[in-house]
C-alpha cells in the first residue's frame, strides 16, 4: 500500500521512471544487463533512514545530555567519537562492493541501524560513562554508513551523467532531512514522552522511507570473482587513481575545514545561552533545519550542473564561513539563534552538495562504492575534528569565540585551497570545466 501511494506521488509530480538503458556499463564487475536509470529523486528517500540515526546523536543526544550533567566539551567528544564511525567507511566500502547486491545490503544495514538506534535511546539515561556511552554512538554510526554505501553504488552507475549534479543534492537533501527529522521528532519525543518511544517511532519512520528501494533495479555483484582477486583488482584501481592530479587535489581539499559545519552537532547543546527551550531547540535544530537544509542541497546541485564543482565547492565554502562569523558578532538573543541556525544550515546545505559531486568526478564508475566511500571518509574527517576544537573553545572561552574561531579557519582554508586550484590549472593539472 504504501508503494503504492508512493508510485501515485510520483505521477502527481510528474517524475518518470525509468530513464533509457544503460548499455555502457558492461565492462563493469557486476551484472548490468538490465540495468536502467532510475530518477535522482528517489535517492531522496533512500538516505532519509541514515540520516534519522545520524540526527537523533547530533541533535537530539546532546540535548538530553547536557541537561543530564555532561558539559559541552564531553558531549563533543561524544558526537566525534559516533561521528569517526564514517572515516571507516573505506575499509568495508569492498566489502559492499563485491558481495551481495546492493539491495540486500541495503536492507541489512537499515536493520542493523534501527537495533543500535534503540540501544542508544535505552542507553541514553541507563549508561552515565563517557566511554560505554561513546562505544554505542559509534556503532549506531557505523550501522548507519551501511544504509548508505549501497545508495553511492546506485548512484555512480543507474544516474545518467547529465544528472550527476542533482542527484548529489538529492543525496544529501535525503540525508539532512532525515537528520533534521531524527533530531528534531527525536528531541520532542524524547522529551515530551520518552526516549524509547521516539527510538521505536524513528525506527518505525525509516522503515516505511526504506520501501522506496522497491522502485530501483538490484545491482548484483559478480560472485564468480574470488575475493583476494578482487581486492587486489581494487587495490590497483585505487592506487592508480591517487596517481591523478585531480584527485590527489581533492583528497587534499577533502581534509580541509570549509563548509566543515561542525557547529550544528552542538547547537542543542548550547541553545540555553540564546535563552531557548526544548520545544524551539527541537524544532529549530530539527524539523526546519531538515527543511532548510533539503533546499540549500537541491540548490547546491543546480549550482553544480550550472557553474560546475570548483565554483560551487569553494563558493558554498565561503559562504558557510561568512554565515558563522555572522553569527558570531549577532547578540544572544532568541531571534538570532533561530534565524542564524537556518541560514547556517542552508549553507551546509550548499557545500555538502558541491562535496558530493567532487567526490563523485574522483571516484569514476569503477569499484565506486570502494573509491566512494575512501574518499568520504575523508570528507568527514575534518568534521570530526572540528567539532573536538568547537568543544573545546567553547569550554575555554564560550560560544562567540567557538563561532569566530571555526569562521576564520574556514574563511582561511578556502583561499589556501583556491590558490593551490589556481596554480594546478594554470600548469593544466585540473580541469576547470570540471
Amino acid at each position: 500500500m504504501l508503494l503504492l501511494y508512493f508510485n501515485f506521488f510520483l505521477k502527481v509530480i510528474k517524475i518518470k521512471l525509468p530513464y533509457k538503458s544503460n548499455k555502457s556499463l558492461s565492462h563493469l564487475n557486476i551484472n548490468m544487463n538490465t540495468q536502467k536509470f532510475f530518477n535522482p529523486f528517489i535517492i531522496f528517500f533512500l538516505v532519509f533512514p541514515g540520516g534519522i540515526s545520524q540526527g537523533f546523536l547530533t541533535v537530539a543526544l546532546p540535548y538530553l545530555l547536557t541537561q543530564q550533567g555532561f558539559s559541552v566539551a564531553e558531549t563533543a567528544g561524544i558526537i566525534a567519537i559516533g561521528f569517526s564511525a564514517n572515516l571507516f567507511r573505506f575499509l568495508w566500502g569492498p566489502v559492499v562492493d563485491i558481495s551481495l547486491s546492493l539491495k540486500k545490503w541495503y536492507w541489512i544495514g537499515l536493520f542493523a541501524c534501527i537495533s543500535t538506534l534503540l540501544l542508544l535511546c535505552y542507553a541514553t539515561f541507563g549508561v552515565k560513562g563517557v566511554v560505554l556511552l561513546s562505544i554505542i554512538a559509534f556503532v549506531s554510526q557505523v550501522a548507519a554508513t551501511f544504509t548508505l554505501l549501497p545508495v553511492n553504488g546506485f548512484m555512480a552507475h543507474c544516474i545518467e551523467d547529465s544528472k550527476k549534479g542533482i542527484a548529489s543534492g538529492w543525496y544529501q537533501a535525503g540525508s539532512l532531512a532525515g537528520v533534521g527529522f531524527g533530531g528534531g521528532v527525536g528531541l520532542w519525543l524524547a522529551t515530551h514522552y520518552s526516549v524509547i518511544i521516539a527510538g521505536l517511532v524513528l525506527g518505525a519512520v525509516s522503515i516505511v522511507f526504506a520501501f522506496s528501494i522497491l522502485l530501483v533495479k538490484d545491482i548484483q555483484s559478480n560472485t564468480e570473482k574470488k575475493v583476494l582477486h578482487e581486492l587486489s583488482r581494487m587495490g590497483m584501481d585505487v592506487f592508480a587513481m591517487l596517481k591523478v592530479p585531480t584527485t590527489l587535489f581533492v583528497i587534499i581539499l577533502l581534509c580541509f575545514p570549509i563548509g566543515s559545519g561542525a557547529a550544528a552537532n552542538l547547537w542543542s547543546a548550547i541553545a540555553q545561552e540564546w535563552k531557548i527551550d526544548s520545544d524551539t531547540v527541537a524544532l529549530v535544530t530539527g524539523i526546519l533545519s531538515g527543511l532548510v537544509s533539503a533546499v540549500g542541497c537541491i540548490v547546491g546541485g543546480l549550482i553544480v550542473d550550472r557553474w560546475g564543482v570548483w565554483t560551487a565547492y569553494f563558493g558554498s565554502g565561503a559562504i558557510c564561513a561568512f554565515i558563522t562569523l555572522i553569527i558570531a558578532v549577532m547578540p544572544l538573543q532568541p531571534i538570532v539563534f533561530i534565524g542564524g541556525v537556518l541560514v547556517y544550515t542552508f549553507g551546509i546545505g550548499l557545500i555538502n552538495s558541491a562535496c558530493t559531486s567532487v567526490i563523485l568526478f574522483a571516484a569514476g564508475k569503477k569499484n565506486v562504492v570502494t573509491k566512494f566511500s575512501l574518499l568520504i571518509s575523508l570528507a568527514n574527517f575534518p568534521v570530526i575534528y572540528m567539532i573536538a576544537f568547537d568543544g573545546w573553545v567553547h569550554d575555554k572561552y564560550n560560544s562567540r569565540y567557538m563561532l569566530l574561531a571555526e569562521a576564520a579557519i574556514g574563511f582561511l582554508s578556502v583561499l589556501l585551497l583556491f590558490w593551490v586550484l589556481q596554480k594546478m590549472q594554470h600548469k593544466n593539472l585540473i580541469s576547470s570545466l570540471a
